[in-house]
């Protein structure tokens, strides 16, 4: 082999690793993302389901206090 074809190879080597690591690289952000994005989903289901829980406990207090005043 002659020097314009090793440079040819290293350059096809070097083309390749460096679309391989962008594949990777784009491939695991969008993993990421896509976790990131279903725990705020989840986040967002729990706050939901503890307003929930705090009115029912609002509601409860109110009735216990109010019933101790009519008493």
């Amino acid at each position: 082999m002659n020097d314009p074809q090793i440079w040819t190879l290293i350059g096809v080597f070097a083309a390749a690793m460096l679309g391989g690591f962008s594949l990777v690289i784009t491939t695991t952000s969008r993993v990421i993302r896509a976790e990131i994005t279903g725990m705020n989903a989840r986040f967002d289901a729990l706050e939901k389901r503890f307003d929930h829980l705090d009115r029912d406990v609002q509601g409860i207090t109110d009735r216990m206090w109010r019933g101790e005043r009519d008493a």
